[in-house]
């Protein structure tokens, strides 16, 4: 088993984790998790399903879709084709919120293109006693949040609903979160993010700021008194969308990644 992760990682290259991609997909081919993989199974034969998983690697596709799983904030949420991979930097946003009810803990939370549920899933894995709303335009995601909540224990818990982010919703809510499309449609991306993951939950325009204008309209109304809405961003885009969050009266602070990077806006009434 080793041999075959060495040999899978060169082969690998392409990737920024080559090595983490193989030990991920070995571990699948295993049934196991990848600390087992690690602690217990290196010096085992592998697994004749292993060489099929590194060959659809191999074509682009997203480690997290030939799993089937990603982890995220304390959570394990299922994703596949037609949704968004969860992916580290979002944190940001639930590290946000943390910051901001500190003894306090929202009752109401809304995730606004909530995808598998993830920003949603995490935020009432942190908070126990907290409900919350999840909105999606594209049904297959709604299918894949209703899995997740099932699976996480929080079917009762959440309320999921299709729709065009906030229109139609009259209720208040502590926490408003919110990973909207933020890519112009002219950027590169890698072939693993462009040929695999949906277009819709990507690209926004020409300057990929077409959902901000919505989104920061929708806020007033929607941040319960002492609430919040964390939003994430590119990193080139902080000054535009505070702009349009400024402009309906929200106080914007803004927030970095682990990298440095600007990632989230926090918008207060």
């Amino acid at each position: 088993m080793r041999q075959a992760l060495a040999a899978a990682a060169t082969r690998l290259g392409f990737s920024e984790t080559p090595r983490l991609d193989a030990e991920l997909l070995m571990a699948h081919a295993l049934g196991v998790g990848r600390e087992q993989l690690l602690l217990r199974h290196l010096d085992d034969p592998a697994p004749a399903t292993f060489a099929a998983l590194i060959e659809r690697r191999l074509a682009h596709e997203p480690v997290a879709y030939i799993t089937g799983r990603r982890d995220f904030w304390s959570i394990t949420l299922a994703v596949g084709p037609g949704v968004l991979i969860p992916r580290p930097d979002s944190e940001t946003l639930i590290e946000a919120a943390v910051a901001h009810f500190t003894g306090r803990p929202p009752a109401m939370v809304i995730d606004l293109g909530t995808g598998p549920g993830t920003l949603l899933l995490a935020a009432l894995a942190e908070w126990p006693e907290a409900r919350g709303v999840g909105v999606d335009w594209s049904e297959q995601a709604l299918s894949y949040a209703h899995k997740n909540a099932e699976a996480l224990g929080m079917a009762d818990r959440v309320l999921l609903r299709r729709g065009d982010w906030a229109s139609g919703i009259a209720e208040r809510f502590d926490l408003v979160l919110c990973n909207p499309p933020y890519i112009a449609a002219d950027e590169a991306l890698p072939a693993e993010v462009r040929d695999h993951e949906p277009a819709a939950a990507l690209f926004a325009g020409s300057d990929g700021l077409e959902d901000y204008g919505i989104i920061a309209a929708q806020l007033p109304r929607l941040i319960a008194p002492g609430g919040m809405a964390a939003i994430e961003i590119g990193a080139t885009q902080a000054a535009a969308v505070t702009a349009l969050l400024s402009a309906e009266g929200l106080n914007v602070a803004l927030r970095h990644d682990l990298a440095g990077r600007d990632r989230c806006l926090v918008a207060t009434p």
